[in-house]
């Protein structure tokens, strides 16, 4: 161990190698001073050709106050005028004395000029400059090949982004929420500090970390944080990056990977979105399209398997997708642990806030409790969005502060889409879409499982013409078949409202026919809430890419009868929601004239409108799961009557 004043080979900083291309541009420069040097530049004169007679001529009648011998040129200096010269050219048998310019006239001057110099940096111009400029390609060549992914012969160099530990360090407490995950990888992180304390009592070192979750809470930044506590090298790649379109190249980009964390060991591998190549093998078609990505998967397998006993490397891996991640991959001795990752609870939330508002200015009466229970299924991802947008906001208003207002309008941004304030309906669409939003809020405000209404706006948002904003007033895990057929009514409460009013539905109701329809479906495929028995019906996209072979996940004769439930529980709710509106059509008209004034309405100010005894009493006699016993009077005759 050397002395403490003096620093160890690793941390000693060894003299840099000069660049090939520095010594290349040196050479180049060397050349040019020389060629400046010994080759003169051409002077700023004109130059006239005669014939050698008249130059001889005018030579004897001392017209030259300089005649200079180049070679077989002849150049002469009129007197009194150097921007001009004549120029001619002499024959190689005729000698100077032939001539007469061994004995030049008085005032005139000879003088011969040496072209050795010149013909020799001519000479090396023309004939080694050449190999200078292939020298020059070769080295830039070859330098490109050592740089590994960014040469152009380095397809088979991984793409992997080497985390930079001088900079500031991700750590565990910059991760809020998420405490359970947290805690399984501390023990990763003792892993890589402290391997001797594992390996003595016989425990091996996880090969592989598996994070699991929805996309936006935070696996990535577990993976750095990982890093940032363990102090070691972090590479990062995503799973796109192995394949390319030349065969081979995934596996080799694999192996480069692997071998440099060995040498880096201990180290972390981080493969985000690996389901891109860790896909199940043999459910995408068996012509050999896929052969590149499954000989992707086959190498991380080997190479998984193949560390030697000591060699401290983790590879964690994040995906939101792992039903469909091969079997082989999943098994211990690769992917020992499984993380997994859920949104955020309210107290989660709470403190992934306060995380993202660090270097945010906040106004006192910031209430980070309030914004967490009115952003329930908000991920990670989401919550610093929404921070973000606050931020923004308050800068384009030319505020010091960010106010709880501030934080409430960036929710509903997120949450709904930007306001399209610049969009101009007619009175008469106008008023349309507040029947529709009222509808819905309607249904939600009656029905005992639906989610309470936050807020009903006829403002355009998105792609939508109005929104009714329901929010559950806690967090939600799972949901009962009373629920279930609650959203249903609740989701064609403006399709009820639209027909009740104008005896049609317009082309608005879409979406949440769609969504309706999606509900009922799930209830029979998925949870057994339907009459076919308590039986889950593969879904198509469980099994895509096996239709060719006649696999499917349904029988004719069932789906036949799954259409026919989704069919039945719509039109009962539908039926159901067009009673409940009927019933308080007299609110439906009071909602829609305060929309129509007003355009927004709270909470507060919708809930007000439910203190008749009608309303109490509807809740009391059409709850969720009983069934409303059908009217002979039609919807239209009523109207009328009413």
């Amino acid at each position: 161990m050397p002395p403490a004043n003096q620093k160890s080979p690793q941390n000693r900083k060894m003299p840099k190698r000069p660049s090939p291309w520095f010594i290349f541009i040196i050479i180049i420069l060397v050349f040019m001073v020389l060629s400046s040097i010994f080759v003169p530049a051409s002077e700023n004169r004109t130059e006239e050709p005669i014939s050698i007679t008249a130059f001889l001529n005018k030579f004897k009648a001392g017209d030259y106050e300089l005649v200079q011998i180049k070679g077989e040129d002849l150049i002469g200096t009129p007197t009194g005028a150097k921007d001009k010269v004549d120029v001619t050219k002499r024959l190689q048998a005729d000698s100077l004395a032939d001539m007469g310019l061994n004995s030049p006239p008085e005032g005139t001057q000879v003088e011969i000029v040496s072209l050795e110099s010149q013909r020799f940096w001519a000479s090396l111009a023309g004939d080694i400059l050449p190999f200078i400029v292939i020298l020059g390609i070769i080295v830039f060549l070859m330098t490109r090949m050592s740089k590994g992914a960014n040469g152009p012969f380095s397809f088979g160099k991984s793409k992997e982004k080497l985390f930079d530990r001088r900079r500031r360090k991700t750590k565990f407490e910059d991760v809020a929420g998420a405490h359970e995950a947290k805690e399984e990888l501390v023990e990763i992180v003792d892993f890589l500090k402290n391997p001797k304390k594992y390996t003595k009592m016989g425990a091996k070192i996880p090969r592989g970390v598996l994070l699991v979750g929805p996309p936006g809470t935070g696996k990535t930044l577990l993976a750095r944080a990982i890093a940032g506590e363990a102090d070691v090298p972090f590479m990062s790649i995503s799973g796109s990056e192995f394949v390319e379109m030349f065969v081979g190249v995934g596996a080799s980009r694999v192996r480069d990977l692997f071998e440099k964390a060995k040498k880096n060991a201990p180290a972390i591998i981080f493969i985000d979105e690996i389901d891109a190549v860790g896909r199940q093998r043999g459910g995408s078609g068996f012509s050999g399209g896929h052969d590149e990505r499954e000989q992707t998967l086959n190498q991380i397998l080997t190479e998984m398997d193949g560390f030697e006993k000591d060699n401290n490397v983790i590879v964690i891996a994040a995906t939101n997708r792992p039903d469909v991640l091969d079997k082989a991959l999943l098994r211990p001795g690769r992917f020992d642990r499984r993380i997994v990752i859920e949104k955020p609870d309210i107290k989660a939330r709470e403190e992934i806030l306060a995380v993202h508002s660090r270097e945010k200015p906040l106004a006192k009466d910031i209430d980070f409790n309030q914004i967490a229970r009115i952003t329930v299924g908000f991920s990670g991802a989401d919550l610093e969005n929404l921070m973000n947008e606050a931020a923004i906001l308050t800068a384009r208003e030319n505020r010091s502060l960010i106010t709880q207002d501030d934080l409430s309008k960036s929710v509903e941004k997120v949450s709904l889409g930007p306001e399209r304030k610049s969009m101009v309906m007619r009175k008469e669409q106008k008023q349309k879409t507040a029947y529709h939003e009222a509808g819905h809020a309607i249904m939600a405000y009656v029905l005992p499982h639906a989610d309470p209404v936050h807020k009903v706006t006829i403002v355009s948002r998105g792609m939508a013409l109005g929104v009714t904003w329901m929010m559950p007033e806690e967090d939600v895990y799972s949901k009962s078949k009373s629920k279930f057929l609650d959203e249903i009514c609740v989701a064609l409460g403006g399709f009820a409202a639209e027909v009740v009013i104008f005896g049609e539905n317009e082309t608005g109701v879409s979406n949440d026919l769609r969504q309706a329809t999606f509900l009922a479906r799930s209830m029979a495929t998925r949870y057994g809430m339907s009459d076919l028995g308590p039986v889950s019906y593969a879904d198509a996209e469980d099994h895509a890419g096996f239709e060719y072979m006649g696999l499917k996940g349904v029988s004719e004769e069932y789906a036949t009868r799954i259409d026919a439930f989704v069919q039945k529980t719509m039109q009962e709710c539908l039926q159901k929601s067009i009673e409940v509106v009927t019933l308080n059509r007299d609110i439906l008209e009071a909602i829609v004239a305060e929309l129509m004034k007003k355009e927004t309405i709270d909470k507060k100010e919708f809930e007000a409108f439910f203190k008749e005894p009608k309303a109490t009493a509807e809740k009391k006699v059409l709850p969720a799961t009983k069934k409303p016993a059908p009217k002979k009077t039609p919807t239209k005759k009523k109207n009328e009557e009413e």
